[in-house]
């Protein structure tokens, strides 16, 4: 058995998106690879059914989005015509799939309706003319991985299966979310902010309109931010912030008076998923409403009010529940992803269910051996708890080199699974070093007081919780004092410069996708004002490590997406110049194309790259010693 290596990128097959057939028997799923040759994703549909061997539905290389239609016939799905995906529709009994759209700028997932006749879709309505002026009027005017959006806005259409007939049921001056039938057939509920100063207030109401198009009418209050609505059978279901953004998302039901909150007992997060961030939109199964929320770093399914049928060490990035049966994607210690498939009444709970439907990791993996973290908790200096996951050689004896790595959010959190993104974790564990992956105050799957324990302190409420876990792993004789490192991406390259300028004890730094000002940032980021206004609020120069970057002399690695709107390109230009004129060794690497999420999605060349830089980075400026397992 061999160590896993930075190429083994190309081998790795991540599937997502489960969908299981209305009458629970097959479950049609994603599958997710990167193609060496072309230097893209290829994503290609596939099928499972309990005790059979997957099997491949469709070619790809960009097929996506499977939804079954209501009487299990026919299978949805989204594929590239001239670039822009579109719905195609694939017969179960034999037969080519057939194009059901031509929508100018793409069309998204099908949402099927009641009676299979008709496919609900979001879809951006308007022109782009790519030549003419970009005129803003409020802050809404770019977003991370489209760039500019010229005045597009993302509307509900519905096409008709038989004909191919489309029409457009929602126009104006907002953003409609993906849409959800009535039970009935006859209206679509989408949430949406149509306020006017909605750039300056984080909102989000449902509403409600009629099949056909028409005015749609609200249906929720300002007491609640709605993120997102489905109707369950005869329920509307709603999540959503009851006041502050920055909170728990929680489940609520639409009734007679208004919305009304689903008690699940839990201090969690309930989590519907998004690239990312993990887990699923609720869903009905029989009498029952399963979700996720995360615990613990983990995200695991819950059955309402608050009964955990998934657990264990494993993050959930997709559920579909039909026939009595759930179907789940997952990722665990030793596993990039696999479908699980299993009878709703039989699930443990405590993650012991192994009826994993494909071996994925496996298959592809097979002659890899991967480390697994291992869980723990420090104590930061307030005394407060801090859970984090050491990744190393259980075989080492001595004290050795250290990276911290700090994730993104700052409301994400690290899991004890096999992390099929960050590589460099167990290409550096094989060579001597320790990767410690905290979740400090801010992070999710710790209860709200610490998810909002960090708003506005970024640095201030949270440095000791990264500090005090190397001290007590220097003190245990894990980590070389002299010897340490740290990196992260998003938030975690806005830590990697802050603790650079708190601290000289770092011999090397390596912030990705960083954040440098947030004063600059405010003005320039898709999301800067949300961070102005709701995550840092009051004295955001305190908060910019710009304001203390005299006090760096970490040598400095800065890996940034050219086309990040999240954290824009200039937030590492202005670090890189300043350490620069510093004397403090320095370097600035771009990737031509990426957006914010490049280090999940990109290209595949730039995620190897980006991993082998951070590995070549640490051995120029840390010697690894004598330490087994180093490089010759």
């Amino acid at each position: 058995m061999s160590r896993l290596s930075l190429s083994d990128i190309y081998r790795i097959a991540v599937p997502g998106d489960p969908r299981l057939r209305p009458d629970g028997s097959t479950v049609a799923y994603t599958v997710t690879t990167a193609d060496r040759e072309s230097d893209e994703n290829r994503s290609e549909i596939w099928l499972v059914a309990a005790g059979d061997a997957p099997r491949r539905l469709t070619g790809g290389p960009r097929d996506s989005s499977p939804r079954w239609s209501p009487d299990g016939r026919s299978l949805a799905f989204l594929r590239p015509v001239d670039g822009k995906p579109q719905l195609h529709l694939l017969p179960m009994e034999g037969g080519e799939p057939r194009v059901l759209t031509a929508a100018s700028l793409g069309a998204g997932p099908a949402v099927w309706s009641p009676d299979g006749r008709s496919i609900a879709y979001s879809a951006p309505s308007g022109e782009i003319d790519p030549h003419a002026p970009v005129v803003a009027d409020s802050l809404e005017y770019k977003a991370d991985g489209t760039g500019l959006l010229r005045g597009l806005t993302m509307h509900v259409f519905v096409v008709e299966v038989e004909t191919g007939e489309t029409r457009q049921v929602t126009s104006g001056d907002f953003h409609a979310g993906e849409p959800s039938w009535s039970p009935d057939g006859g209206r679509l509920a989408f949430t949406a902010n149509m306020e006017a100063d909605r750039d300056l207030v984080v909102g989000g109401a449902v509403y409600a309109v009629d099949a056909s198009g028409g005015e749609p009418e609200r249906l929720t209050g300002a007491d609640v931010i709605c993120a997102g609505a489905w109707w369950l059978g005869e329920r509307l279901l709603v999540v959503g912030h009851a006041g502050d953004p920055v909170s728990h998302a929680r489940m609520f039901e639409l009734g007679p008076d208004g919305l009304v909150e689903i008690k699940t007992g839990l201090d969690r997060n309930i989590m519907v998923g998004a690239p990312g961030y993990p887990g699923a939109v609720p869903q009905q199964a029989g009498d029952d409403l399963i979700f996720c929320a995360r615990d613990g770093g983990c995200t695991h399914v819950y059955r309402a009010p608050g009964e955990k049928i998934v657990g264990g060490d494993r993050v959930v990035s997709g559920v579909s529940a039909a026939g009595g049966r759930i179907a789940y994607v997952a990722s665990t210690p030793y596993s990039a992803g696999d479908v699980y498939l299993a009878d709703l009444d039989a699930l443990p709970g405590d993650g012991s269910d192994d009826t994993a439907t494909t071996r994925l990791t496996d298959y592809a993996l097979h002659d890899v051996e991967l480390f697994t973290p291992e869980r723990r908790t420090f104590t930061a200096p307030d005394g407060t708890p801090v859970e984090g996951f050491v990744l190393r050689d259980e075989t080492l004896t001595e004290p050795g080199p250290l990276l911290l790595d700090a994730h993104g959010g700052p409301h994400n959190a690290w899991a004890p699974v096999f992390d099929g993104i960050h590589l460099y974790h167990q290409v550096l564990a094989a060579r001597g070093w320790t990767v410690l992956a905290l979740n400090p105050r801010a992070s999710d799957g710790y209860g709200e007081a610490f998810y909002t324990a960090a708003v506005g302190a970024w640095g201030v409420a949270d440095t000791g919780d990264f500090l005090s876990p190397i001290d007590e792993l220097v003190e245990e004789g894990i980590a070389d004092p002299d010897r340490l490192a740290v990196t992260g991406y998003s938030y975690g390259g806005y830590m990697s410069c802050w603790l650079s300028t708190q601290t000289g004890r770092f011999k090397a730094a390596i912030p990705g996708g960083c954040v440098s000002d947030l004063v600059s940032m405010a003005g320039t980021s898709d999301a800067g004002h949300f961070l102005k206004a709701y995550e840092c609020r009051d004295d955001i120069t305190a908060q910019s490590p710009m304001t203390h970057v005299a006090q760096v002399t970490t040598p400095t690695l800065l890996l940034h997406g050219e086309t990040d709107d999240r954290c824009p390109v200039g937030q590492a230009e202005q670090w890189f110049a300043a350490l620069r004129e510093q004397g403090v060794p320095v370097r600035l690497v771009r990737y031509p194309g990426g957006s914010h999420l490049f280090i999940l999605n990109g290209r595949p060349s730039h995620r190897v790259d980006y991993n082998e830089r951070i590995v070549e980075w640490l051995q120029q400026w840390i010697p690894v010693g004598g330490t087994p397992g180093s490089p010759s």
